[in-house]
């Protein structure tokens, strides 16, 4: 009969133990599911910036913005003088020869800046009287007040009593051209020639004469593009610069 109580008491209760091993296994399926799924849900996502990272770019598109204007208003402001200040002309004709040559491309000041014309400046004018305004260009060689004599037989110049240097020159002034000297230059006018002398229409011609400085409209002041040599063919860029 002892023997009988003691073996039972060994057989293991299933109805006690079986059950706490189920929940035990379930819990342990259950986590395992919930790692699982919120593994998944992270990988899903996608990665967020960090607060830091997004003034960084908003500040980036503000910097290229106001590049950009700052760039349009330079452009803007350079146009503005150049249209009020500045021109350009390309020379037709061999009158300034060899200091302009035909189909040199000229950066010119407008008489907006370019108010008191003096003398050895090249200069474009319009006379209305000469070929209905056609501009012409050529170089100041008196003001007004200013005596002006040639000797035509040794191709000098007087301005003054004085024989002007004239390093510019192509050809000598040996051609009359019609006006009598020596001759005043009236006020608020000027004396013009070309430097090629032999082959420019300039103030020794009654039709152009004398230049009202109104009818001065801008100053030669440098080459841009040289134009071709009749002779050679090509361009010579070491023209380009200044013009003396």
């Amino acid at each position: 009969m002892n023997e009988d109580i003691l073996l039972e008491s060994m057989i293991p209760d299933e109805n006690m133990d079986a059950e706490p091993l189920e929940e035990t296994l379930q819990d342990s399926a259950q986590e395992s599911e919930e790692e699982i799924v919120q593994a998944s849900d992270e990988e899903q996502q996608p990665l967020q910036e960090t607060p830091a990272e997004q003034p960084e770019k908003a500040d980036w598109r503000k910097q290229l913005f106001r590049d950009a204007r700052d760039i349009f208003y330079m452009l803007a402001l350079f146009m503005l003088v150049y249209i009020l200040c500045f021109r350009t002309v390309v020379v037709v004709g061999n009158s300034m020869h060899d200091t302009l040559m035909n189909g040199d491309r000229l950066l010119l000041v407008s008489n907006l800046l370019y108010r008191q014309p003096k003398q050895g400046d090249v200069i474009v004018a319009s006379k209305d009287s000469f070929r209905d305004g056609e501009c012409i260009i050529k170089r100041v060689i008196a003001t007004e007040g200013q005596q002006v004599d040639i000797d035509f037989k040794n191709g000098i110049v007087y301005v003054d009593g004085e024989a002007i240097p004239e390093p510019y020159l192509y050809s000598q002034t040996l051609n009359h051209e019609g006006m009598e000297f020596p001759v005043v230059v009236p006020e608020g006018c000027l004396f013009v020639m070309g430097d090629n002398r032999l082959d420019s229409m300039d103030s020794r011609s009654q039709a152009i004469g004398f230049i009202d400085e109104r009818e001065v409209l801008v100053k030669a002041i440098l080459i841009m593009i040289p134009g071709i040599n009749e002779e050679t063919g090509e361009r010579d860029f070491g023209r380009m610069g200044g013009i003396e």
